[in-house]
């Protein structure tokens, strides 16, 4: 599904060129803009890539045809290809590759400079995602959240909340993997519990937070332990998860006062789905004050004018 406001539209990407304009969009924000390392040919091209862009798709806004949001998603069919998720690089993730169901890997997330203001396009990227979770059973959504640099004491206030606070439960949690770093970064920067709890304050915490981590706090994220600090993209990352169950009760107790206000969160797995569908896709079913609500909450102002549009669930993912 294709979800419309006015000139803006998020979808997952068709063709060729419109990967290509994900790429170098990815260029833009982390090569030239936080200073990740590029290769010869990247530099020569203009478009950030790895390996596991060969199967990947790109949920992306476009404005006037142009792209200026994106995301990569990697699901578990796409990462038996390529022999894992690009988390793995950094995480222990074997919990969650247990789970019993679809995941899916959401990396790469960036939003043009000029677009950034009023939050719309980081907004509509999050609307896409939720219809994909909806659409493809997706239990689990999982990735890492960046800063920009390489020393994490710098956002100890944020990191060491995100410990006391919003560990992901020791069933799905991922675990850094400090053996990976580089020769030349101390092991022991892997620590989330830089500060002791009680010099926490959730102000400056908060502060600290990029607003995609804020973001994804709002959706009832939680995040693995550890941090890892990765040199050749600039960047430490931690690691946040998403399970879609727990999302519907975030949204609920959002929406409606209670977590369990549309049903018994111990229900069977395809009642919570169609629970979730009634909020994350948009239909023109349900309850009109759980969609108007969830419209509203994303959208905001900009909530009127959405349209949507169905379309074929399959992207070219040639290069």
């Amino acid at each position: 599904m294709a979800i419309k406001v006015r000139d803006f539209e998020v979808r997952l990407t068709r063709n060729k060129e419109e990967r290509k304009q994900v790429r170098q969009l990815r260029y833009a924000v982390f090569v030239e803009e936080e200073g990740a390392g590029a290769t010869e040919e990247q530099r020569a091209l203009g478009e950030e890539y790895d390996a596991y862009d060969r199967y990947a798709e790109y949920m992306a806004v476009f404005h006037q045809g142009r792209v200026v949001g994106t995301y990569r998603i990697i699901d578990r069919n796409a990462a038996e290809k390529m022999g894992g998720f690009y988390t793995e690089n950094e995480f222990n993730i074997s919990k969650i590759k247990k789970y019993r169901g679809n995941i899916a890997e959401m990396s790469r997330a960036c939003v043009e400079k000029s677009y950034r203001d009023n939050a719309l396009v980081m907004r509509m990227l999050w609307a896409g995602l939720g219809e994909l979770i909806v659409r493809r059973k997706i239990g689990v959504l999982f990735g890492v959240a960046s800063f920009v640099g390489t020393k994490p004491a710098r956002s100890a206030q944020a990191i060491s909340y995100l410990y006391y606070n919003h560990l992901t439960p020791l069933r799905l949690r991922a675990t850094v993997l400090p053996e990976k770093f580089a020769d030349s970064v101390n092991p022991k920067l892997a620590r989330m519990n830089i500060l002791p709890r009680e010099f926490v304050d959730e102000a400056d915490a908060k502060a600290e937070m990029t607003p995609l981590i804020k973001g994804y706090l709002r959706l009832g994220a939680t995040f693995g332990k550890g941090v890892f600090v990765d040199i050749p993209f600039n960047s430490y990352d931690v690691f946040v998860m998403i399970e879609t169950r727990k999302m519907n009760a975030a949204y609920q107790k959002h929406f409606l006062g209670r977590e369990n206000a549309l049903g018994n969160p111990d229900d069977d797995k395809e009642h919570i789905m169609k629970t979730v569908g009634k909020i994350m896709t948009l239909p023109v079913v349900g309850s009109f004050k759980v969609v108007r609500a969830f419209v509203d909450f994303l959208l905001r102002e900009d909530a009127e004018d959405a349209e949507y549009v169905e379309e074929s669930d399959k992207a070219d993912n040639e290069e």
